[in-house]
């Protein structure tokens, strides 16, 4: 059995981001991916969003995570030529009764230390944005675009050049002390594969089964998962905007938004739906609803040129009517395992918080391997 200094589980945004964090600081890693592709769930059925940090509790984790990590990640992308546009976003208010909500949200991004949201009234939103419908809007600079896709690719080309190797298809199944660290099972085979002396729970959806799999976790340390399913619909031909245009934020999520690709293509979503199980599929039927919140600031949509687009599940480690968790990322502090680091919850802004939250990851590691 080989012996390795780290098994990072699941190859999304966050363990590639982990994996390459961990194999710049010199330490062998290994990635369990369950799919064959990278991936393929949260990281890339989402809006593709480098976020602010505009909507978050002051001195939360997924606070200071997207402010740090938004600036790490307009960085590396302008670095690397990995496509991007810092193209902003207006937070819209369609009628009166919205304008508190506005305030409330440039006060928490002052908090966040996002400084250059500009109030709009409804002439100088107009002016930038004439199609729209608003009674006054939040002007986000700082808020943009990416290809995730080739995000992940740079991350695992990063990694694998500082001697990560990545595993497709290799699911896995648990973990249990041994003599040389933590005994590594994965699906299909009948012995443990590796021994490793640290393991990156990074498996998003699966996180929780993952969790649960390693060898003396304690129960109270693997919180609950919720399912917050979004659909997407894409909107056939151009659109009149330039910037990403937000709703007042909703329940569970922020608002049936429009947004655009690298290539131009706007499409609307996610909206929330809380489920039991995961799936991806689309009700055609959903469009109406989709055309009628659309349709709340830009007047002008057509409802025949939406189309179901797909669909992602949120991670969520709160349920309906509770308060949005915080990015949950617990250690050897927490929970007691020696070299054990389980990520939960991460959900929007994760993407744009990677770097920060592999940086945190790599941190608690190797604080804890040295005290």
């Amino acid at each position: 059995m080989d012996t390795v200094d780290c098994v990072v589980v699941g190859a999304g945004v966050i363990g590639l981001a982990v994996a390459r964090a961990l194999s710049l600081r010199g330490l062998e890693t290994v990635i369990l991916e369950s799919e064959r592709q990278i991936g393929t769930a949260t990281s890339s059925r989402n809006s593709e969003i480098i976020h602010a940090g505009i909507y978050y509790p002051q001195g939360s984790l997924k606070a200071r995570a997207c402010v740090e990590g938004r600036q790490a990640l307009y960085a590396y992308c302008d670095a690397r030529g990995i496509a991007h546009r810092r193209c902003g976003k207006m937070i819209v208010a369609t009628h009166e009764g919205e304008i508190a909500e506005l305030e409330s949200l440039m006060a928490a991004a002052i908090a966040n230390g996002v400084n250059d949201l500009i109030w709009l009234d409804s002439p100088q939103a107009l002016k930038l944005e004439p199609a729209l419908n608003c009674v006054a809007a939040l002007l986000s600079p700082s808020t943009g675009i990416l290809d995730t896709h080739a995000y992940m690719l740079s991350l695992q080309g990063e990694a694998e050049a500082h001697g990560a190797v990545l595993a497709l298809g290799a699911r896995f199944c648990g973990a249990r002390r041994g003599p040389e660290g933590w005994a590594v099972s994965i699906e299909g085979e009948e012995s443990p594969v590796l021994a490793a002396r640290h393991i990156v729970n990074a498996a998003g959806l699966g996180a929780q089964a993952a969790a649960a799999a390693i060898e003396g976790m304690p129960a109270p340390h693997v919180p609950r998962r919720h399912l917050a399913k979004g659909v997407y619909f894409a909107y056939a031909g151009p659109t009149p905007f330039q910037r990403l245009i937000y709703p007042a934020p909703e329940p569970g999520g922020l608002g049936t938004h429009l947004t655009l690709d690298m290539g131009g293509q706007a499409r609307f979503g996610p909206d929330v739906e809380w489920v039991e199980a995961i799936d991806y599929d689309v009700d055609p039927s959903r469009v109406a609803k989709f055309a009628q919140a659309a349709s709340r600031f830009w007047p002008g949509l057509d409802p025949a040129r939406l189309a179901p687009a797909y669909a992602g599940v949120r991670p969520k480690i709160s349920g309906p009517g509770e308060p949005n968790a915080d990015f949950l990322i617990s250690g050897p502090a927490e929970h007691g395992l020696e070299g054990v680091v389980n990520l939960f919850g991460i959900e929007s802004p994760g993407i744009t918080a990677s770097m920060t939250l592999a940086s945190i990851v790599a941190d608690k590691l190797l604080t804890a391997e040295h005290r």
